[in-house]
């Protein structure tokens, strides 16, 4: 999607309906011990009040609200570890936002940079990291009280050094904050599988964790209702912890900001294996 017809929804979001105590209450009941919040994703526009880039939830759109800090709050207030996710290379809405070159295509068979609004021979990944990447780590890992894991993601051009960089940024200001290998380039404290990837062993020698979705997707897609019973969800569970692999349970709100009802009812349904552990 063209960054000028993409900044049009940003321009009508408005999420009346996210709520982060009954997300996080939610979570808990259903026996998660921590969560993850999508802070900026590949299309580049940030769910929290960045002073580094103003496409984000709070200057670029009606509702004003800064959603990393709703739930991190939230995760304060019910005892819950807050973690964040981040794409730390790939930023559609940037000229320089990364992969570059034949890499495997994406979904639908695009391609991993913004080769639709931008030419690749103008672009370099160093700009942006410098502009808007760095500094916007070091907004979520300064405004945003205790983070306990940041997620990276995606990585192909992004360097051993700036790897470096951004680990050693996230542990000067959050020492004890783990950070997922899609950091890049070996680095990271923790193993983060391939998506939806579950093993019949645990080969590895960093602690590791499966990432999965409660249907075929990752974010709201109406027409996916291929959805996985909260006993498949319980039995993933019990393999992958037999394996020594923590579960992280992947749910998309709507445009709207409400958990789909089949979401909803399959976490609901998870309280009653938390009540039998």
């Amino acid at each position: 999607i063209p960054n000028k017809e993409y900044e049009k929804l940003a321009e009508v979001f408005n999420p009346i309906y996210f709520d982060a105590e009954e997300i996080v209450k939610m979570a808990k009941e259903a026996g998660m011990n921590y969560l993850v919040m999508t802070a900026k994703h590949h299309e580049g526009f940030a769910l929290f009040h960045s002073k580094v880039d103003a496409y984000n939830s709070y200057d670029a759109s009606p509702c004003k609200r800064d959603f990393i800090k709703e739930l991190s709050d939230a995760c304060a207030k019910y005892d819950m570890r807050f973690g964040i996710y981040y794409s730390q290379e790939i930023d559609w809405h940037e000229l320089d936002g990364g992969a570059y070159g034949d890499f495997e295509k994406n979904v639908g068979g695009m391609s991993w940079t913004n080769d639709w609004d931008f030419e690749e021979k103008d672009k370099n990944y160093e700009r942006v990291f410098r502009k808007k990447i760095l500094p916007q780590v070091e907004e979520l890992m300064t405004n945003y009280g205790k983070i306990s894991l940041v997620w990276f993601d995606t990585p192909f051009i992004i360097t051993k050094e700036q790897s470096m960089e951004l680990f050693n940024t996230v542990k000067r200001l959050q020492p004890e904050c783990m950070i997922n290998s899609r950091i890049g380039n070996g680095v990271g404290d923790y193993i983060s599988l391939g998506d939806n990837e579950v093993p019949d062993e645990n080969v590895h020698e960093k602690k590791v964790e499966a990432v999965i979705t409660l249907n075929d997707t990752w974010g709201f897609k109406a027409y996916d209702q291929n959805w996985k019973s909260a006993e498949k969800v319980e039995a993933l569970h019990k393999k992958l912890n037999a394996l020594n692999i923590n579960m992280l349970l992947n749910i998309g709100p709507d445009a709207l900001g409400r958990f789909p009802s089949a979401s909803v009812k399959i976490l609901k349904d998870l309280t009653k294996y938390r009540e039998e552990r």
